[in-house]
């Protein structure tokens, strides 16, 4: 009889889910709805197949996690309450992967004025990357400067002439970011005039880029190749009218563009648009990427992979390996600390990244591709040469 209940509470206790010493609250500020809404979606998806999968287990120091995700539709006026009402009303120990330029613009003051760690926000801006860095705000990708720049080295090694480049943005801080790191990367390569090349810009969380279009016919010289640094639904509208223009004209996308979410709004239109990525290619075979799908299909079976949920995940393992450091009970200023003695970690990525104090920005690798039939697929640079020389 002893033997018999001995039996079944051991049974019991195995079957049991795992009792957690406490909740460690993280908040998320993102677009859940509107026009960006795939962006939000997709980041707080992979930041939550992660947290379920080290909740399955055993957590984190004994300590589950919980994700308060609040939507901000991607505008401003909605992330600032938003990260004072997870700061101050949720408490959560920190916010991690919200999405957008324009809304880090206000919720970076706020992470540094109430000492509540901002970290893997979903954009390459450079309010985020001050120098020396804010203690309070800590990132995971490449830069916009940076997908950029490597966007101008390719296109004239492929054998553009900076006079035939031409610009489509986003009017405000997303905007400016990525256009300002391609006029930077220009100049150092000796092209001062850059001025004169054609700009057009539309109106964040709308379709309105007639205007922009009308800007670049007006181009004293026409484009060749024509950086876009915008948002999926107004970059694949201004594709499609831009290719009854321009038919032969090269078309990158920085990553923020939602690589998943473009692709699908241009279908057929989409034949040879370059996008830069922050991340490995979701089909690569590297140790995290087969983890991230596995996690994927724990959360919902009906998932497909992409990369901004694979940013998302990647960031919520990096954002993990730093709450390991910062023990059982973490204050605000334990996590920050413990991030910043994060040293030679590998995320199973192939490539060991680096905090301290002087540097918050873990990767500054950008893979570029490019939809072919439909699909991404890993793109080299050196394949422009032989496009480029039909022009």
């Amino acid at each position: 009889m002893v033997k018999h209940w001995f039996t079944l509470t051991l049974l019991s206790v195995l079957l049991s889910p795992t009792v957690f010493a406490g909740e460690i609250k993280i908040g998320m500020s993102t677009a859940l709805e509107g026009p960006a809404k795939a962006l939000g979606q997709e980041m707080k998806l992979g930041v939550e197949a992660y947290f379920n999968k080290i909740n399955k287990s055993g957590g984190v120091n004994g300590n589950s996690l919980k994700l308060i995700a609040l939507d901000d539709g991607y505008e401003p006026a909605k992330a600032a309450p938003n990260m004072r009402k997870l700061i101050e009303q949720e408490k959560v120990l920190a916010v991690i992967g919200n999405v957008g330029t324009p809304t880090a613009i206000v919720t970076v003051p706020i992470a540094n004025e109430m000492k509540t760690l901002l970290f893997g926000a979903f954009t390459g801006a450079g309010v985020l990357r001050n120098t020396p860095p804010d203690r309070y705000v800590i990132n995971y990708r490449a830069s916009y400067a940076e997908e950029t720049a490597a966007m101008i080295g390719g296109l004239l090694d492929a054998g553009i002439k900076p006079a035939e480049i031409a610009f489509f943005t986003q009017n405000d801080g997303y905007g400016d970011a990525g256009y300002n790191g391609a006029v930077k990367a220009l100049k150092a390569k000796g092209f001062n005039d850059t001025d004169k090349l054609a700009h057009g810009r539309y109106t964040r969380n709308t379709l309105n880029v007639e205007n922009a279009l009308a800007t670049i016919l007006d181009a004293a010289v026409e484009p060749k190749a024509i950086i876009m640094v915008g948002a999926y639904a107004p970059c694949a509208k201004f594709i499609k009218l831009a290719k009854k223009e321009f038919s032969n004209a090269l078309y990158l996308n920085v990553s923020f563009v939602g690589s998943n979410a473009l692709a699908k709004e241009l279908g057929d239109q989409g034949q040879g648009v370059i996008v830069t990525q922050v991340v490995p290619h979701y089909d690569d075979k590297y140790p995290a990427i087969d983890e991230y799908k596995s996690a994927l299909k724990g959360l919902d079976a009906n998932t497909t992979p992409g990369f901004v949920s694979l940013e998302g995940y990647l960031v919520a393992k990096l954002f993990v390996e730093g709450l390991k450091k910062a023990g059982a009970n973490p204050s605000r200023e334990d996590l920050v600390t413990a991030l910043e003695s994060l040293s030679n970690i590998d995320i199973g990525i192939d490539a060991r990244f680096t905090y301290s104090a002087k540097e918050h920005q873990a990767s500054h690798n950008v893979w570029p591709t490019q939809i072919d039939n439909g699909k991404y697929r890993n793109f080299a640079w050196q394949e422009l040469k032989t496009k480029v020389a039909k022009f």
